[in-house]
């Protein structure tokens, strides 16, 4: 043992090597010796993890100034990242669509540099391990096996933020949106990667895992429908009666407060339905999304004041309820 240490380490002589300059150095044959574990792998690991650190924050970065949104509100304009992306939200919701654009750039940003840190890293620990000389297949091959254990068990919650990407990236609803999504339907507050929250027409907020969403039925897109059922009397003439409601229609269309939400003329489509307590008259008209509800309020105060002036009766004595039997659940006027 004695004359193993007698003898220098011929790295001593290898002139530019960590050994060469920690023998010139201290003149110590062992630090000379380890000099690749005490100098060389800690500078090369410090590095790694240096480079990490900075490759993340550069994406990062980068990431914000794509997702970055007019704070002020003033002009709405589009974030850089969702130029590409299909957007479903209507001009209609004013205000509302500025705050939509702004969660949902948030959102796919926090996706994005969540995977930019776990990619960054995973892949700067693996070098590390490299570094170290620790043999990465034992280590991979269980990673695996927990990966699957953990996938099996968390299966739901993985569904629910698939569904969420997904859900922000094709734009099917949003902030300030009407929608039915089979349990509930009602206004949408905030959309997140898992949950979606929104609040129906009398004031219950519901909060809906993604992955549980089959299907939804957005109330605020492209355009909406105002559909009015009016009942009259058997002995009504339908004719007169049509030409009514097709004027009153029109009348209603032109004036305040629902004229900045029509979209088309009125049509009356004629006699919808025939029951026990009289017949149906069914009227339409294509207005802004959203606003088919503050539109079917209106115009059926309307039609049932110019009926009433007009002499013709109620079916047996009264009117029962008409228009969309699911008002929306907004309660908005």
């Amino acid at each position: 043992m004695e004359e193993l240490l007698a003898d220098p380490p011929a790295c001593i002589e290898e002139a530019g090597t960590w050994c060469h300059q920690v023998w010139r150095a201290t003149g110590n044959e062992w630090l000379a010796a380890s000099a690749d574990w005490l100098v060389a792998k800690p500078l090369r690991i410090l590095l790694i993890v240096l480079g990490a650190v900075l490759v993340r924050l550069v994406v990062r970065k980068l990431i914000d100034r794509l997702t970055r949104t007019d704070e002020s509100g003033g002009n709405g304009k589009v974030p850089a990242m969702l130029r590409p992306l299909r957007e479903q939200a209507s001009e209609v919701l004013g205000p509302v669509v500025l705050e939509r654009r702004r969660q949902r750039a948030r959102t796919i940003g926090s996706v994005l540099k969540s995977v930019t840190s776990f990619v960054v890293f995973g892949l700067a620990f693996v070098l590390v391990l490299g570094e170290l000389g620790i043999n990465l297949a034992p280590i991979l091959a269980s990673a695996g096996i927990v990966g699957v254990a953990v996938g099996f068990g968390a299966q739901n919650l993985v569904r629910d933020f698939l569904s969420g990407i997904f859900m922000m990236l094709e734009d099917q609803y949003g902030v300030g949106d009407v929608v039915d999504v089979g349990e509930a339907v009602g206004t949408i507050e905030t959309v997140g990667l898992r949950i979606t929250t929104l609040r129906d027409l009398n004031g219950t907020v519901w909060y809906v895992r993604n992955g549980e969403v089959l299907r939804v039925g957005n109330f605020s897109q492209g355009y909406a429908v105002a559909l009015v059922d009016i009942p009259v009397g058997y002995n009504t003439d339908v004719t007169k009666a049509t030409e009514l409601l097709q004027q009153v229609a029109e009348e209603a269309a032109a004036k305040q407060p629902i004229a900045p939400d029509v979209m088309e003329p009125p049509e009356v489509l004629g006699v919808e339905n025939v029951t026990a307590e009289g017949i149906q008259l069914r009227v339409t008209m294509k207005v802004r999304p959203g606003r088919q509800w503050a539109v079917q309020r209106s115009l059926r105060a309307e039609i049932m004041r110019a009926l009433e002036r007009a002499g013709f009766e109620p079916p047996l004595g009264r009117f029962f309820p008409t228009g969309n039997s699911r008002d929306g659940g907004t309660g908005t006027a």
